[in-house]
């Protein structure tokens, strides 16, 4: 009986290639009337063409859920760490710190 699940509870599964994640430092937001899709991307300086690395499509009622569950978890996340700084303009592509190629 131990595998019984209690009532309202999750059984989620996750495979190991997804657990390791996928590196975005650019999402890119775009709605209609009945869903909005976020396109994660990574960005990096040397390469010709940058490609979405996953894709999010949610319902109008599961995106404003996310943006609150977002909205809590960096306010737990300062109160804890400290305020992150926030950039006021991103410039795209990013400048990586380092230096500009030139061809």
């Amino acid at each position: 009986m131990a595998d019984q699940q209690q009532p309202n509870q999750l059984n989620i599964e996750i495979t190991e290639e997804m657990a390791e994640g996928t590196y975005a430092n650019l999402a890119i937001i775009t709605h209609s009337a009945s869903e909005f899709i976020i396109d994660f991307v990574s960005v990096m300086p040397s390469a010709p063409k940058n490609r979405v690395k996953s894709r999010i499509i949610f319902t109008p009622m599961h995106a404003k859920r996310f943006m609150k569950a977002i909205k809590e978890n960096i306010e737990r996340f300062e109160a804890t760490n400290g305020m992150i700084q926030d950039m006021e303009q991103v410039e795209v592509p990013f400048n990586f710190g380092g230096p500009t190629a030139q061809a």
